[in-house]
């Protein structure tokens, strides 16, 4: 995880990669939107517009004003991917991609780290009402089916993977998301799975 701590001007590395990754991930999706035509169900955290603040300093901003731990962003990434695999027909896009990350944030915050800010604080950080943000922590609680336990062999395959995704020079532009690891693969054991995000 060392390698996933921080750059040069301080940020953690996994703040970057995640914010690549769901980036681009958005993108696709858009495009997919776009080019089928399909009618993809619309969740709580679908915004009406994009918002003007891209993904990384989004990202970034959470990061600056949370305090919270770097564990929080790789937890968050497996929230994301749970999600994922639990509401195919919830595809992250650029209406809603920012609101998943403050809520996957929040979420993982509030699992792992002691101290930590409350809900308005984080509504604040999000560009968001306290009402919106206590919403989607609900929401996204009963979209994981309140599943927020992370064992450490599952914790440390996704490090693996974000750190294969720092190694990338042109990473491919995943289909939907990107590897999901079961609780009983191993980091070394990572299967490339489709996910219908």
């Amino acid at each position: 995880m060392a390698e996933l701590v921080e750059d040069a001007a301080g940020t953690p590395r996994v703040v970057e990669i995640l914010s690549t990754l769901l980036q681009r991930v958005a993108e696709r999706n858009d495009a997919e939107r776009r080019d089928n035509d399909a009618p993809w169900s619309v969740s709580a955290f679908h915004g009406l517009t994009k918002p003007a603040i891209s993904v990384r300093a989004y990202l970034e901003r959470i990061f600056k004003y949370a305090g919270c731990s770097t564990s929080c962003y790789v937890v968050a990434y497996i929230y994301l991917d749970r999600f994922a695999q639990r509401h195919p027909s919830i595809p992250f896009d650029s209406l809603n991609v920012h609101r998943f990350l403050i809520t996957s944030v929040l979420l993982a915050v509030k699992f792992l780290d002691d101290l930590y800010y409350n809900n308005a604080y984080f509504a604040k950080v999000g560009g968001i009402s306290l009402m919106e943000m206590n919403f989607l922590e609900v929401d996204l609680l009963f979209g994981l089916g309140f599943e927020l336990n992370v064992t450490p062999i599952t914790f440390s395959s996704y490090c693996s993977i974000l750190q294969r995704e720092m190694y990338l020079e042109s990473p491919p532009v995943p289909s939907r998301f990107h590897c999901f690891i079961s609780e009983e693969e191993s980091s070394s054991s990572c299967q490339q799975k489709q996910l219908t995000v």
